[in-house]
């Protein structure tokens, strides 16, 4: 579907469901026009038929380093521009030292650091040369404070901590943002592997869902362009730090 109207695009990365499905939807109805990427193009199809604005779907695997620049040429080429990238595909391994599964640990390595900081630097580049746009990165609580057993995982999210923060000084005196979102324990499709579901262990009645990330990365993308929302933290009831 193609449109050259006036209105903001954005590229999902990870809109295949969960955070990045329930951001797209926020997007929708706020007027952005959308690049949605992920692993399965049947989930982003059933996805985009519930879009109130033109979409794109580019599917494929983040592991493959020439996505990046294939949904920044797929929102030019349909759309004329790019005003945001929500940088948000990624996947979660734990375990303890005995029973973790390193090969997947890779992965996660690969997809949550490597793909993450290609999605990155193919945006920001494009933002810097363009002067304006934003990009928002999903982090979690544990990039700020790890966790026996998901010690792997929280080193991942540090690592897009420090980009972030790096990337935001760098350019701060500029119209080009990064923010980078924080969530506590949201009911995803994340831990349906688990034999105990993480709301359980940690007892949080009432975790965050989707839509309640979804409803904090538009307010970021709705400041006026002299706020800037470096770090957004997302915590459910009884969630401690």
């Amino acid at each position: 579907m193609s449109d050259r109207g006036g209105s903001k695009v954005a590229v999902i990365t990870g809109a295949t469901g969960g955070i990045g499905a329930e951001v797209a939807r926020a997007l929708s109805g706020a007027g952005y026009r959308l690049v949605l990427s992920g692993r399965s193009e049947e989930k982003l199809s059933v996805l985009a038929s519930q879009l109130q604005t033109p979409f794109v779907i580019v599917a494929g695997d983040l592991q493959d380093a020439a996505i990046p620049k294939k949904l920044l040429s797929a929102a030019l080429d349909s759309f004329g521009r790019c005003d945001v990238c929500f940088n948000n595909g990624g996947i979660i391994e734990v375990g303890s030292i005995e029973t973790i599964n390193i090969e997947r640990v890779c992965e996660m390595v690969r997809v949550n650091i490597e793909a993450a900081f290609r999605v990155a630097y193919v945006f920001l580049k494009h933002f810097v040369q363009q002067k304006t746009g934003h990009l928002v990165n999903t982090s979690s609580v544990l990039g700020k404070k790890v966790r026996p057993t998901a010690g792997a995982y929280a080193a991942t999210k540090y690592a897009i901590e420090a980009l972030s923060e790096a990337l935001r000084i760098e350019l701060s005196r500029t119209d080009v943002q990064v923010s980078c979102i924080q969530p506590g324990l949201v009911r995803t499709g994340l831990h349906d592997r688990w034999e105990v579901h993480p709301a359980e262990a940690m007892k949080i009645a009432e975790p965050l869902t989707p839509a309640d990330i979804a409803r904090m990365v538009l307010f970021i993308l709705e400041q006026p362009a002299h706020i800037r929302i470096p770090q957004l933290m997302i915590m459910p009831k009884g969630h401690e730090m």
